[in-house]
């Protein structure tokens, strides 16, 4: 496919929904506007997709995501290399996602061209704000990477990733939960209305 096909039919179309919908607010009703107004113009899309304002998705032709997916305010995720998000997976503010990487030759980058790698992000996995994840990486099925981490290598199942680079902290395990929604949270008298 020729580079202006790709920009007619992927890029244009998400920048002018980005252009018709960033000036709203991020709430439960325009993230799912915004996602469904994305759907048709990403490879592979789930049900129930969400997606915040002011986020960049290059090259949508090699992007797949799976069922109940959200995508905060911010990201920056560039997929020619191929990048899959499965089911229930979150991405917070200001992820970076990229699946090139430049290669150094000739004592600089600026001309060296680039690699290219699938990223992989299993199922019900949480990248926390300002997550950088590398070209080539899988990270396994119900991970917490952590704020300000950098995955630079494939991670196990149900982990607890943190830091520069990303290691394991610990092991993700099942908690209780407090409330589920907001009208669960008022009832319980945390907010004046």
């Amino acid at each position: 496919m020729s580079t202006l096909k790709i920009q007619l039919r992927w890029a244009l179309p998400l920048w002018l929904i980005g252009v018709l919908t960033n000036w709203l607010p991020d709430n439960r009703i325009t993230i799912k506007v915004r996602g469904s107004l994305a759907k048709p113009f990403i490879k592979s899309c789930g049900r129930n997709f969400q997606l915040g304002a002011h986020v960049t998705l290059l090259n949508t032709q090699n992007l797949e995501i799976g069922d109940n997916v959200y995508i905060a305010r911010g990201t920056w995720l560039n997929c020619m290399g191929e990048l899959e998000l499965e089911d229930e997976v979150i991405l917070a503010p200001y992820v970076v996602i990229s699946t090139l990487q430049h290669v150094f030759k000739n004592n600089s980058v600026r001309f060296g061209g680039s690699i290219s790698g699938k990223v992989l992000i299993k199922q019900g996995t949480w990248l926390a704000a300002h997550v950088t994840v590398k070209q080539g990486v899988t990270i396994g099925k119900g991970n917490l990477i952590a704020s300000n981490a950098s995955v630079v290598k494939n991670t196990e199942d149900y982990s607890v990733m943190g830091g520069v680079p990303a290691k394991k902290i610990s092991i993700n395990q099942d908690g209780e939960a407090e409330f589920h929604t907001r009208n669960e949270y008022i009832k319980r008298g945390k907010i004046d209305l």
